[in-house]
């Protein structure tokens, strides 16, 4: 009973403070082997007024028979982000490795699609990068996408960084 409660409590504790979902909004297929390359929606829960589409590659059944690695998908994604909305930007982290906005598992244990914001205060623009996380032999393929502040009716929640 003991452990149900903390593993309810600990479930809880994490869904609050879970970065965004993913909604997926197109899926094209690639090949006859069910390969298909996945694209999702993502709002940034602590940005209002920014969407960002990621698409990545989600290998199909046979695909996944015929080269024998059953549990991860390949670390390609593509990234673009964009005002979809008065912007109002909350509490964001401003180090210079930004905070992680999404993340998802895309093998079955060690392997996870990352996007990462990052705000460059001196040309006022969210960065924000999708990339693959891996314990170990992590990816070089990334991508990259940016959100332009300057000139446009910002409003922050805790005021703007000087």
């Amino acid at each position: 009973m003991r452990l149900s409660l903390f593993v309810l409590a600990t479930a809880l504790a994490v869904g609050a403070t879970a970065p965004a979902l993913a909604e997926q909004v197109g899926e094209v297929g690639v090949d006859w082997l069910g390969n298909d390359i996945l694209v999702e929606a993502i709002k940034d829960p602590k940005v209002e007024g920014v969407t960002c589409h990621v698409s990545y590659f989600d290998r199909g059944v046979i695909d996944r028979l015929q080269k024998g690695n059953w549990f991860e998908n390949p670390s390609d994604t593509a990234i673009s982000c964009q005002q979809t909305g008065p912007i109002t930007i909350g509490d964001i982290s401003l180090k210079q490795g930004g905070e992680e906005v999404f993340k998802q598992g895309i093998s079955l244990i060690w392997k996870e699609q990352v996007v990462n914001r990052i705000y460059d205060k001196q040309n006022q623009t969210l960065i924000y990068l999708a990339h693959s996380r891996q314990v170990q032999n992590g990816s070089a393929k990334m991508s990259m996408t940016t959100v332009p502040l300057y000139n446009q009716n910002v409003t922050w929640t805790k005021g703007k960084p000087q």
